[in-house]
């Protein structure tokens, strides 16, 4: 590994790899180092990404695009960043690795994405495989077209959610999980409208029911079958490094950045689902497209 590094990844999801291939065919010195927490991994069959007819894996994703950026000699480790911090003059960027070695970089690409908020249940991997479970209808609303689907939530994310799911299929209910769903009257009014029920009784247990349903039995005893559970729980963004960088965020702890993907701070980029954008696999190549792009723009001038 070279003294300096041209840009450091730390990410190994769509958006690293991605970042990954661009560099690397821009003959840039550049590591990808990779928790393997990328929530793409978790994907059982990705229908709307282009050029990909029946879908594909998540993991089986990951893996040919990882193997597209080694074909063209990107490095890419197993591992943490622990600690990212500013060189004197600004002369990049020094990260310390979960093993303990020191890094010099005169970029960083941060694409850790976020992490979803889950029901507490069993069996969670297996339940996302078989489709039981799912957090995304943005990327499968089609796949359940008019079956009986539960939002789980409580929150602004939940009601937008059950109202965005409502042009798939005229089944759809908002569970709280035993939450209050304070609500002003005209939005109650409009879940009405939509046919969309909110119940807000505890659920006790959970069960698999006939014909691949998910079975959920209420506080008061009360039995009620799903074909689908999407998960409204919220998110939580893996921003750590930026927030100690001291990088602007939004209120939900993503990252803003400029047309190039550059943050607040000159140098550090962003791309994917830690940026403040839409939470889609094709979104976040292509932000690693324009991030490496840009990185490899600022190091061209500076020699």
């Amino acid at each position: 590994m070279p003294s300096m590094l041209d840009c450091l990844i730390v990410g190994g999801g769509p958006a690293g790899l991605t970042a990954a291939i661009y560099l690397a065919r821009y003959r840039r010195k550049a590591l990808v180092v990779d928790e393997a927490k990328s929530r793409c991994a978790w994907i059982p069959n990705s229908h709307n990404l282009a050029g990909f007819t029946g879908g594909i894996r998540g993991t089986d994703l990951l893996a040919r695009i990882r193997a597209q950026a080694e074909s063209y000699g990107a490095c890419i480790e197993a591992g943490s960043v622990a600690t990212l911090e500013r060189l004197p003059g600004g002369r990049g960027f020094r990260a310390g690795l979960g093993d303990g070695r020191e890094i010099d970089t005169a970029s960083v690409l941060l694409a850790t994405g976020v992490i979803d908020g889950q029901p507490p249940m069993s069996h969670l991997h297996e339940a996302m495989q078989r489709g039981l479970i799912r957090v995304c209808p943005i990327c499968d609303g089609y796949e359940v077209i008019d079956r009986r689907i539960a939002v789980l939530g409580h929150g602004a994310q939940a009601v937008g959610e059950a109202r965005f799911i409502r042009t798939y299929s005229p089944y759809v209910t908002l569970l709280t999980l035993g939450e209050p769903m304070v609500l002003p009257m005209e939005e109650r009014g409009e879940l009405d409208a939509a046919g969309i029920m909110v119940i807000e009784e505890p659920v006790t247990a959970v069960a698999a029911g006939e014909d691949m349903s998910t079975r959920l039995t209420l506080e008061n005893g009360r039995i009620l079958d799903f074909d689908t559970l999407y998960s409204a729980l919220g998110i939580t963004a893996r921003s750590g490094l930026a927030e100690r960088l001291g990088a602007a965020m939004n209120e939900d702890g993503r990252l803003v950045v400029d047309r190039h993907q550059c943050s607040s701070i000159p140098g550090f980029y962003a791309a994917g689902d830690v940026v403040s954008t839409l939470n889609q696999i094709a979104v976040a190549m292509g932000e690693a497209a324009m991030a490496a792009t840009a990185i490899h723009n600022v190091l061209r001038n500076r020699d």
